[in-house]
């Protein structure tokens, strides 16, 4: 990870809610953001920030995410993530996490997330599914 990397830093995400990232259970005239599709959001927009801080052969990886999503956003709103690091320990990165759709506050909370060493990773995973192949 470089040095580059500093808390207090932001990154900010504006998108458009489409149909996959609505639920559908409760017909098309509640056709809402779903709350898995906005942690997805939420973690892509602090892994595309963290890229820009990461040495060569490096990503990051989700470990925790924890929020609070107080508002509904129909089909076809604006929606800004904001994500701002809080704290750097080693590898890990914890951000503070909100959205808004203009009309109010949609979510707060935190998301941590973990760089490693992609071929490192790789290996790892890979021996772990050759034992669960012979175990």
């Amino acid at each position: 990870m470089k040095d580059s990397l500093k808390t207090g830093a932001t990154a900010t995400r504006s998108l458009t809610v489409d149909r996959p990232r609505t639920i559908d259970f409760l017909g098309e005239t509640l056709r809402i953001y779903a709350t898995p599709e906005l942690i997805r959001d939420i973690e892509q927009t602090c892994l595309d920030f963290l890229q820009d801080h990461a040495d060569a052969g490096e990503s990051s990886v989700g470990t925790e995410v924890s929020i609070r999503h107080s508002g509904a956003t129909l089909l076809g709103g604006e929606v800004r993530i904001n994500a701002e690091v809080t704290a750097i320990e080693g590898r890990s990165v914890t951000f503070r996490v909100a959205a808004s759709d203009g009309i109010e506050e949609i979510c707060t909370g935190t998301h941590s997330r973990f760089m490693v060493n992609v071929d490192k990773l790789r290996t790892r995973v890979q021996a772990k599914a050759a034992r669960g192949r012979t175990g």
